[in-house]
């Protein structure tokens, strides 16, 4: 499909800078596309009456680590600032990484990170088109984790870094309270809506909750450069599917009860998992799953989101969920409605369209 047709005009005072506080008081958008009406002006706090006693929410419990590393290149008495955006762990002591500018590093080039306390350095053991390195650190394991996290930044979205900096605030704000496992550079953002409030709600409706893992990588913030989606190619990610949580959700589809994905990086791994005959799988790897308009679901009944980028591959993602048409009008309907769009703001409720899933 043509790029074009996903790109839609979005005023810049609609892009949210800070969370909803409490963070449940986000206002949600429900979209049912085989009803009338299909859309509907609610809350998230209304998530727990408009699901049903038995369903399933699957929530990512991936942790933003502070990816964004600011360092110096010397060559003798020459020396480059260096930017990196660290996007996927390659080995103990190795991180793929975006870096600007690209074309001031060369392989064998050692970069140095540092603060106050503590120097960090890295060697370019590799360089790819795109501005994407391989990094291989003075350290490894934990010991590299503990560095990361001294002289890193979190990596917030540059929708938002192009207006405002990075400050204390955001270290709790960009994290979502199912925060458990180190490694994604982006949080994945329809689960910063929950409190333990909202989860008490839910479980009180008798609405089952479940976690999956896909350390979201810093490709989701690339824009799509292509003129067709074809041509396209997804950067890697990886992510886990427990045994157990498999087996949780096959029983919740078994008895007739809905799947419903917290978030596109929840959706993403669930249906990497999913076999061709629809059955959850365990899985563990990396996936570079990439869903437009006519991909048939097996995994997802229902997708809880926030609202995404034009031309976005996660609008792609949603319009073959809710429908290509659907989805402009929703978010027409969004933009005149005055919601808050991107990470920091506020939701969608979608449910299938015809034949999608």
């Amino acid at each position: 499909m043509r790029v074009e047709q996903f790109d839609f005009d979005l005023p810049n005072e609609r892009i949210a800078l800070r969370p909803a506080r409490p963070r449940d008081a986000a206002r949600m958008l429900v979209v049912r596309p085989q009803e009338e009406p299909t859309l509907n002006d609610m809350g998230v706090r209304d998530l727990p009456v408009l699901l049903e006693p038995g369903d399933a929410l699957v929530f990512n419990d991936t942790k933003v680590i502070p990816a964004q590393l600011e360092g110096i290149r010397a060559r003798g008495d020459v020396v480059a600032k260096i930017g990196a955006t660290l996007h996927l762990r390659s080995g103990p002591d190795q991180w793929r990484a975006f870096v600007r500018p690209a074309k001031k590093l060369q392989v064998d080039d050692t970069v140095v990170f540092e603060n106050e306390t503590t120097a960090l350095k890295a060697r370019v053991a590799e360089k790819s088109e795109g501005g994407e390195v391989l990094l291989v650190f003075d350290r490894s394991g934990a010991e590299l984790d503990a560095a990361i996290a001294l002289v890193g930044h979190i990596p917030l979205p540059p929708y938002i870094a192009q207006k405002r900096g990075e400050d204390e605030q955001d270290r709790s704000d960009y994290q979502t309270i199912f925060a458990d496992r180190d490694g994604a550079v982006a949080a994945p953002t329809a689960g910063l809506h929950f409190t333990p409030d909202l989860l008490d709600a839910l479980k009180d409706r008798g609405i089952e909750q479940h976690k999956v893992t896909l350390h979201v990588g810093a490709g989701t913030f690339l824009p799509v450069k292509a003129d067709d989606t074809e041509d396209h190619a997804m950067h890697a990610e990886w992510g886990e599917v427990s045994a157990e949580t498999a087996a949780a959700l096959r029983a919740v589809k078994a008895r007739g009860n809905k799947v419903v994905g917290v978030g596109t990086t929840s959706l993403r791994i669930l249906e990497s998992s999913a076999q061709a005959t629809g059955k959850i799988s365990p899985f563990a790897g990396e996936t570079t799953i990439f869903i437009t308009p006519g991909y048939r679901f097996k995994a997802i009944d229902a997708l809880m989101t926030n609202f995404h980028l034009p031309r976005s591959t996660l609008f792609m993602l949603v319009s073959a969920f809710a429908g290509l048409e659907t989805m402009r009008a929703a978010y027409t309907h969004a933009v005149a409605g005055k919601y808050r769009f991107y990470s920091y703001g506020d939701a969608s409720l979608l449910f299938p369209q015809e034949n999608a899933v």
